[in-house]
């Protein structure tokens, strides 16, 4: 039963159409049927090619048959089809009134007019499929497809707004990237920073470390720069060197020092009058060690006595050093008197080295310097020329090993078994580096009049320099002279001292005392007869002037110099 033939016709009408499906746009299709009798159901063609449905989507030529249409009074006649005019013109495109809409040109082959249905009011071109193959033929190839891409509705070309929101895009990353890059370069600085500030750190304790000045840790040392160094705990390399003059005799004794710690270099002075104690216990002098000794024994001498460990002795015979400072290049030096010519055979010649300032010398002009020495002078004053020739020389020489090595050879000279010309030229040219950088010194060991060491020697060059500890011998040891001059020259005190000391005599200052014409040498105990004897015999006087009397002070042997001393020239 269908509601809306209820209210023309009453409920218990029958409905003489039934529903046979719908159209492509979801319109229902009714056919008529016979009273009392039901059309048989037919399924749904969605593509119109099922009974009822006059249009041919794929132009095949063959009629569908059309359903009949509805009949709403029950007059048993079909109403007219009325037919679509796509262009609204009231006219057919068939020519025929009321003739259906064929756009494919069917009714013209066939002579039959298609029916549509009666509630189809638009037309939806579609377009034709291929052709069937007639009974027997072969099908043709379907060509092959070509896409462009303006079929594609989805494809647009970018507008302004999507570029300018490409744009924001590319700026937020960049910021982005510069945030970030900045938070990494910032990241390296302090990582940067915080190393630097380790290694400055360990840097800084490792030089209070090892300058000795970490609380607990600081010893007192020698000084440099201003850094302290424990004394104890630095290196040095020692060597001996005797010059020996051969012309006038005499010798001139010196240390030179690398210190490897510490990169300082030293040439300390020795004085002749330098109290020394053989292998059996008897006390000398240096010079008398030197002569008598020779270089080994005096060498173990002066460790006894310095604390020190020397490592070789040098003999640099004066004709040796002539050639070594011609082999350099000559040398400068400030010269502090003028020395005359030891060849000149006239008086009044001019003299060979001038006093003064940045003088150039040559070999024979440097052994003439470093062996003068001047009317009334101490020894010390010729043993501090010989310094500065020295260090002057090692400024000269080549700071190269092997070119150092290389003099020395060519020097030719005898040396002592336990230093080899490669050891001596090694040596040498480091002191000779150290010199050339400022890096160098020369100081003298004070000694006393009786030849022991001061306590300024035993800190200032003993322990600082040499690192050694001063053990000089026994004051009561040797034979001790007081000595008085009564000559009128101030200068024999001096001369006497040295003779003595070289002589292997404890020498006492005595003073001055009236001039007297000529000398005594007076002893108190018999037992020093002897002694007193060989005391005038060393400073050159006669026999005669030994006599028993009443010595001065704690001296063994009292002597007063008179006119007729003579002083030996060396």
């Amino acid at each position: 039963m269908n509601d809306r033939y209820d209210a023309g016709y009453g409920g218990d009408h029958e409905d003489p159409y039934e529903l046979v499906g719908y159209d492509e746009y979801g319109r229902p299709v009714y056919r008529q049927t016979a009273p009392g009798q039901t059309a048989p159901q037919q399924p749904y063609d969605p593509y119109g090619q099922q009974q009822g449905y006059g249009y041919d989507p794929y132009a095949t030529g063959r009629q569908q048959p059309v359903p009949q249409q509805y009949d709403p009074y029950g007059t048993g006649q079909q109403p007219p089809v009325p037919s679509y005019d796509p262009y609204g013109t009231g006219s057919h495109p068939s020519g025929a009134p009321g003739a259906p809409y064929d756009p494919y040109g069917q009714a013209a082959a066939s002579g039959q007019q298609p029916r549509v249905v009666a509630e189809q009011t638009a037309y939806i071109p579609q377009q034709a499929g291929p052709a069937e193959p007639a009974p027997g033929e072969k099908a043709p190839p379907r060509p092959e497809r070509d896409y462009h891409t303006e079929q594609f509705a989805f494809v647009e070309d970018p507008d302004a707004e999507s570029e300018d929101v490409i744009d924001w895009l590319n700026f937020t990353e960049n910021r982005t990237e510069r945030r970030e890059e900045a938070k990494r370069r910032a990241r390296s600085r302090m990582i940067a920073l915080v190393v630097v500030l380790a290694l400055v750190a360990v840097g800084g304790v490792g030089y209070l470390w090892y300058a000795g000045k970490l609380p607990g840790l600081s010893s007192p040392g020698s000084k440099k720069g201003g850094t302290t160094t424990a004394a104890g705990a630095q290196n040095r390399d020692v060597i001996v060197v005797h010059l020996h003059n051969t012309k006038k005799g005499g010798t001139s004794t010196a240390l030179l020092v690398d210190n490897t710690t510490t990169k300082q270099g030293t040439t300390v002075l020795l004085p002749n009058s330098l109290a020394l104690t053989d292998d059996n216990g008897n006390t000398s002098t240096l010079a008398k060690s030197v002569e008598d000794d020779g270089s080994s024994g005096t060498r173990d001498a002066l460790n006894t006595v310095l604390g020190t460990n020397i490592e070789g002795t040098w003999r640099l015979d004066t004709p040796y050093l002539q050639n070594l400072v011609d082999l350099v290049g000559n040398i400068d030096l400030d010269t502090n008197a003028d020395v005359p010519d030891p060849d000149a055979t006239k008086k009044g010649s001019a003299p060979l080295v001038h006093q003064g300032k940045d003088q150039t010398l040559s070999g024979k002009m440097a052994v003439a310097y470093a062996t003068y020495r001047g009317s009334g002078e101490a020894q010390n004053a010729q043993l501090e020329r010989f310094g500065q020739v020295m260090q002057a020389t090692l400024r000269k020489l080549s700071s190269d090993p092997t070119e150092a090595t290389t003099t020395v050879q060519t020097l030719a000279q005898i040396l002592d078994p336990s230093l080899t010309d490669k050891d001596l030229g090694t040596f040498l040219a480091k002191l000779a580096d150290l010199a050339k950088g400022g890096d160098y010194k020369t100081a003298l060991l004070p000694v006393q009049n009786d030849g022991t060491l001061s306590e300024q020697a035993s800190a200032s060059v003993v322990k600082d320099v040499l690192g050694g500890s001063a053990k000089s011998p026994d004051q009561g040891s040797g034979v001790r002279v007081s000595v008085q001059n009564a000559s009128g020259v101030k200068d024999n005190t001096e001369k006497a001292r040295v003779v003595l000391l070289n002589g292997g005599f404890t020498f006492l200052e005595g003073g001055t005392a009236p001039a007297s014409a000529t000398s005594k040498v007076v002893y108190t105990d018999a037992a020093d007869k002897e002694n007193a004897a060989e005391v005038a015999k060393t400073l050159g006087l006669p026999a005669a002037s030994v006599t028993k009397g009443q010595a001065t002070g704690n001296a063994n042997v009292s002597v007063i110099l008179g006119r007729d001393y003579k002083p030996s020239s060396s």
